[in-house]
C-alpha cells in the first residue's frame, strides 16, 4: 500500500518541487504561529531593509514590464496565436474577461476602493491635505497603483508561459519561461528552483489577498450583525471559506471556478451601478473623465519617480508595497491566465490584460473614490474617521451613507467571500499545477493540499502581525522572481525572433540556438 502511494506520488508530481515548496511553507507556518511576537520583529525589520534598499529596483522593473508588452502588442510577433494557428479560444470572451478579473484583482479591489482614495486624500504625497489637489493626487496615485503596471507585470509570465505551453508543448509551469536559454536543463535542479520560488511566491501572494478578505469580511459581519473585530473571528472566517474553497477547487475549472467568477463579477458590476446611480453621478463621472486625463498625463513621470527625500515612507508603504506584491502574486495569476488563453493571439491577451482591468478598475476607483470624497466636502461626512480607524471598515463607511445600506452590506459582504473564494481556488489550481510538473488538470488531493496550506497562510500570516506581515509576505519572494521574469522577458523575445523566421512552429531544438 505504501509503496503504490509513493509510486503515484511519483507520477502525479514533481516531487523535489512538491516537498520543497511544502517544506518551505510548513516550515513558515511552525516559526510563525510558534514564535509569531519574534517573527512580527523579523518581518519589520525585513519590510524596512528591502524597502529602503531595493525600492528603486521594484519602480523600475516595474515599468520595464509594461513597456515590453507594449511593444509587443504593436510589434510583428502580436498575430501569433497561442496554440496553433487553427485554435479557437477555451473560453468566451466575456467568461474570458471575468476570469481574468476575479483572478487579478478580486478582494483587492474592494479591500482598497474606498481605503486608498481617501487614505492619500489625508496624507496626500505632496499636496495640501483634504483639498482639490489632494483629491487629484488621490485619484491618480488609486488609478497608477491598479492601473497598467499590475497587468503589465502579470503578463510577464503569461504571456511567455502561455506561448511555451500551447505552442511548444513545455509545460504550465514557470520553469519553462527559461527553455530558449537552458534548453533542456529546465528539467534539472534551476526548473525545480524556480517552480519552488513560483509556489512559494503565490502562497504568499494569495495569502496576503485572503488576509486582507478575511479582515473586510469580519468588517462587513460587524456592520451587518455586529460582530466585533478581532483575530479569532478572522481565523474563523479563513477556516469557513477555505473549506468552501477546496469544494470548488475539487469540482474544476469549467464548474466551480468559471461559475464563481462570472457570479461575483456580475455582483461587482451590480454595487457599482448602485453607488453611481444612488451616489453623486455626475461628481462620479466627472472624477473619472479627469483622473483617466491626469493618469495618462503624468503616466512616464509616476512610473519612474524615486524620491526618497519628498516621498519617503510614503512610497514605501504604497508604489513599492504594490509593485512587490503583484510581482509576488503574478505566478498564480501568469499561470492562470496562461491556462485559460489558449487560442488567443498575443495581441489579444496583451491588448484584453491591459485595458479591460483597467478600465473596470478605474470606474471603480472613481464610484468609490469619488462618492465619498463628494459625502465629505460637500454632504455629511463619515468616511475619514473610520477609515483612519481601520482600512476594513471604509467600504461599509460608504455603503452606509447610500440607501439601503443594510442590503447592500449584505451584497458587499457576500461579493469579498465571493472573491475570498476564487483567488483561493484559482491559487490552489495554479500550485497544484506547477508542483505536479506543469499539468493542467492535476489531480484532486494534491488541490485540496495545496487550498487548506493556503488558508494557514493567510491565518498565520494575520497571526504574526497583520498587515504589516501580509505587506512583508509579499515584498520577500518578489524580489529574486521580479530578477526571474525579466530573464524570462528576454527568453520570449528570442523565442519569438526564431518563430517568426520559420514556417510553422519551430521545433524546441531551433528555439534554443
Amino acid at each position: 500500500m505504501l509503496k503504490r502511494i509513493v509510486q503515484d506520488f511519483r507520477q502525479e508530481t514533481s516531487p523535489p518541487v512538491f516537498l520543497g515548496a511544502a517544506g518551505v511553507i510548513i516550515a513558515f507556518v511552525i516559526y510563525g504561529a510558534g514564535f509569531s511576537g519574534h517573527a512580527s520583529v523579523v518581518f519589520e525589520n525585513l519590510q524596512q531593509f528591502i524597502t529602503d534598499k531595493f525600492g528603486w529596483f521594484y519602480i523600475l522593473t516595474a515599468s520595464i514590464f509594461l513597456i515590453f508588452v507594449i511593444f509587443l502588442a504593436f510589434s510583428k510577433y502580436g498575430n501569433i496565436r497561442l496554440g496553433g494557428e487553427q485554435t479557437n479560444p477555451e473560453f468566451g470572451s466575456i467568461t474570458w474577461f471575468t476570469m481574468l478579473m476575479a483572478a487579478g484583482v478580486g478582494i483587492g479591489l474592494v479591500f482598497f476602493g474606498v481605503a486608498e482614495p481617501i487614505g492619500h486624500f489625508v496624507s496626500p504625497p505632496e499636496a495640501g491635505a483634504q483639498t482639490s489637489q489632494a483629491i487629484r493626487e488621490a485619484m491618480l496615485y488609486s488609478f497608477f497603483h491598479w492601473g497598467l503596471h499590475p497587468w503589465a507585470i502579470y503578463l510577464a509570465i503569461a504571456l511567455p508561459l502561455a506561448y511555451f505551453h500551447f505552442r511548444h508543448r513545455l509545460p504550465m509551469a514557470p520553469r519553462s519561461l527559461l527553455y530558449p536559454l537552458i534548453g533542456d536543463r529546465i528539467y534539472g535542479w534551476i526548473g525545480h528552483l524556480v517552480d519552488i520560488l513560483a509556489t512559494v511566491g503565490t502562497l504568499f501572494g494569495v495569502g496576503t489577498s485572503l488576509g486582507l478578505g478575511a479582515m473586510q469580511i469580519n468588517a462587513g459581519l460587524g456592520a451587518i450583525f455586529g460582530v466585533s473585530l478581532n483575530l479569532t473571528i478572522q481565523l474563523i472566517i479563513i477556516a469557513i471559506i477555505t473549506t468552501i474553497a477546496t469544494i470548488s477547487v475539487v469540482t474544476g475549472l469549467h464548474m466551480g471556478i468559471k461559475r464563481l467568477s462570472q457570479f461575483n463579477m456580475g455582483l461587482a458590476g451590480i454595487l457599482l451601478l448602485f453607488v453611481i446611480i444612488t451616489g453623486p453621478t455626475i461628481y462620479i463621472f466627472e472624477t473619472f473623465i479627469t483622473s483617466v486625463g491626469y493618469y495618462i498625463q503624468n503616466l512616464a513621470y509616476t512610473s519612474f519617480r524615486i524620491d526618497q527625500a519628498h516621498l519617503g515612507d510614503w512610497q514605501a508603504n504604497w508604489t513599492i508595497f504594490y509593485w512587490s506584491w503583484w510581482i509576488a502574486w503574478s505566478p498564480f495569476v501568469g499561470v492562470f491566465a496562461a491556462r485559460i488563453s489558449r487560442g488567443r493571439t498575443i495581441r489579444e491577451l496583451i491588448l484584453a490584460m491591459l485595458l479591460v482591468p483597467s478600465i473596470v478598475g478605474f470606474f471603480w476607483f472613481s464610484a468609490m473614490g469619488g462618492a465619498s470624497f463628494f459625502i465629505e466636502l460637500f454632504g455629511e461626512g463619515g468616511i475619514i474617521e473610520p477609515t483612519l480607524k481601520d482600512e476594513v471598515l471604509s467600504f461599509y463607511a460608504l455603503l452606509d451613507k447610500l440607501p439601503v445600506s443594510f442590503i447592500t452590506s449584505i451584497l458587499g459582504t457576500l461579493l469579498i467571500v465571493v472573491f475570498f473564494i476564487t483567488s483561493s481556488d484559482s491559487g490552489s489550481l495554479v500550485d497544484v499545477m506547477v508542483t505536479s510538473g506543469g499539468n493542467p488538470n492535476p489531480p484532486f488531493p494534491y488541490r485540496i493540499f495545496w487550498c487548506v496550506t493556503e488558508g494557514l497562510v493567510a491565518a498565520t500570516l494575520l497571526i504574526t502581525g497583520g498587515l504589516t506581515a501580509l505587506r512583508v509576505a509579499s515584498l520577500i519572494p518578489a524580489l529574486p522572481f521580479a530578477l526571474f521574469l525579466l530573464v524570462a522577458c528576454y527568453g520570449l523575445l528570442k523565442a519569438l525572433k526564431v518563430d517568426i523566421k520559420i514556417d510553422g512552429l519551430p521545433e524546441r531544438e531551433e528555439l534554443k540556438k
